[in-house]
């Protein structure tokens, strides 16, 4: 008799306990308590819905065309190269529409007027064209200044027409090449582009507001 009466209240009393901690998991449901029914073992109560997901690391993003790069003194010897093919520039710069300002930039920037600079992948000159699109623009001899200072600014003024005269398109297909600047949406995301349109939109900023070094 005894031992029906505590079983009853073992009974009643857990029933109690279960009940009230409902209740305490619906009172604290902003806190995203939840209590699931795990049969012989009780109820559980738990708050691990509540913990906030990781972060996910976001994709970096491009770097902008009008970033700061920190300028570079210009060297005597590059500025005596710079003077002697001055005319030249001035004369594919009226050809062709483009401004002198930025002829000189992408020049500085491709070669640092050395007429017989030669890339790592053959780009030729002082507008470091490449072979075949050296050819493809009737160029003869790309180590010739004029030819060379010509046939790039003639590229050029293609690709702004090409871009919808968008100057930061325009160069960064001129570094990389129209078909990567088309598959990638804009300037392609690799390091050797990501820094030379900056380097090229600082440098004839610089150039159009004043600067000579």
């Amino acid at each position: 008799m005894h031992r029906c009466n505590l079983s009853s209240r073992i009974v009643q009393c857990g029933v109690a306990l279960a009940l009230a901690a409902i209740g305490t998991a619906h009172a604290a449901g902003a806190d995203g308590i939840s209590v699931r029914d795990e049969g012989e073992e009780g109820l559980v109560l738990s708050n691990l819905d509540a913990l906030p997901m990781p972060a996910i690391a976001s994709v970096p993003p491009a770097v902008s065309p009008g970033a700061r790069v920190p300028a570079k003194r210009m060297s005597e010897s590059t500025a005596r190269r710079k003077e002697l093919f001055a005319p030249l520039v001035r004369a594919a710069a009226q050809a062709h529409g483009l401004p002198e300002a930025l002829l000189h930039a992408v020049i500085e920037v491709e070669s640092g007027f050395d007429a017989a600079a030669v890339s790592p992948r053959g780009a030729l000159g002082l507008m470091q064209l490449m072979p075949d699109t050296a050819r493809e623009l009737r160029v003869r001899d790309a180590r010739d200044p004029a030819a060379n200072i010509d046939g790039g600014a003639r590229y050029l003024k293609e690709l702004l027409a090409r871009f919808g005269n968008d100057l930061s398109l325009a160069l960064a297909a001129y570094n990389a090449g129209p078909g990567a600047v088309q598959r990638s949406g804009g300037i392609p995301r690799n390091a050797e582009t990501q820094n030379y349109v900056p380097r090229v939109m600082a440098r004839y900023q610089s150039l159009r507001n004043g600067g000579t070094e």
